[in-house]
C-alpha cells in the first residue's frame, strides 16, 4: 500500500487549514469505507458555520483514519460546526462499532500495515523490538494541513513519544 499523503489531500486548500484526524481501532473492510465515504461526502456537502458554507474536506484515509479539514480562509469554523463533525464520527463510530476517540492507541506503519500498540505498552514494542525509534508513527495531534502533510508520519524518535520511552537497559 501507498503511504504518501499528498495525493490524498485537496491542493486548493491554504497550509493553514485546520485539520482533525479520529483513528479507528480497526481497520474497515471495504464496504465500510464506502458507506463512510458517502457519509462523509453527505458531511461536507452541508457542512455550515453560522450560516456560512465550510470549504470542508473529509476522507477515509488507509482505511483507518478520517481526516477532516476546514480552510478558513473563507469561513471559520465555530464549536457549533466543530460538534456537528463529531456528532458525524460518534455516528460512525455506533455503525460500525469501532472506537474512534481512543487517544491511547498509537498507530504505527509495521511491515507496511498500520499496527496498533496501546500507550502502556509502548516501552514493551520498543525492547521487544516490535517497533524501533526509526519506526514511522501516525501523529494524530497534527492541526494543519502543512502539519499534516510535514509531521503525521513520522519517526517514533521525532515525536512526543520519545519522552515516554524508557531507556533501554544493558547489561
Amino acid at each position: 500500500m501507498n503511504y504518501t499523503i499528498e495525493e490524498h489531500l485537496p491542493a486548493d486548500f491554504d497550509p493553514s487549514s485546520r485539520v482533525w484526524i479520529y483513528q479507528s481501532s480497526r481497520l474497515f473492510f471495504i464496504s465500510e469505507a464506502l458507506q463512510i465515504e458517502d457519509m462523509l461526502n453527505q458531511f461536507v456537502a452541508e457542512w455550515q458555520s453560522h450560516g456560512q458554507k465550510v470549504k470542508g474536506y473529509a476522507n477515509l484515509i488507509f482505511g483507518q483514519f478520517v481526516v477532516m479539514m476546514a480552510d478558513e480562509n473563507q469561513a471559520g469554523v465555530s464549536g457549533c460546526s466543530t460538534d456537528s463533525s463529531v456528532k458525524l464520527i460518534k455516528a460512525i463510530e455506533q455503525s460500525f462499532k469501532v472506537d474512534m476517540f481512543d487517544r491511547q492507541n498509537l498507530a504505527f506503519l509495521v511491515k507496511e500495515k498500520v499496527q496498533l500498540i496501546p500507550l502502556s505498552q509502548l516501552n514493551y514494542a520498543i525492547q521487544n523490538n516490535f517497533i524501533s525509534l526509526d519506526t514511522p508513527y501516525f501523529n494524530n495531534l497534527v492541526q494543519t494541513k502543512r502539519e499534516l502533510l510535514e509531521n503525521w508520519m513520522i519517526p517514533v524518535k521525532d515525536s512526543w513519544l520519545m519522552k515516554k520511552i524508557k531507556p533501554l537497559q544493558t547489561a
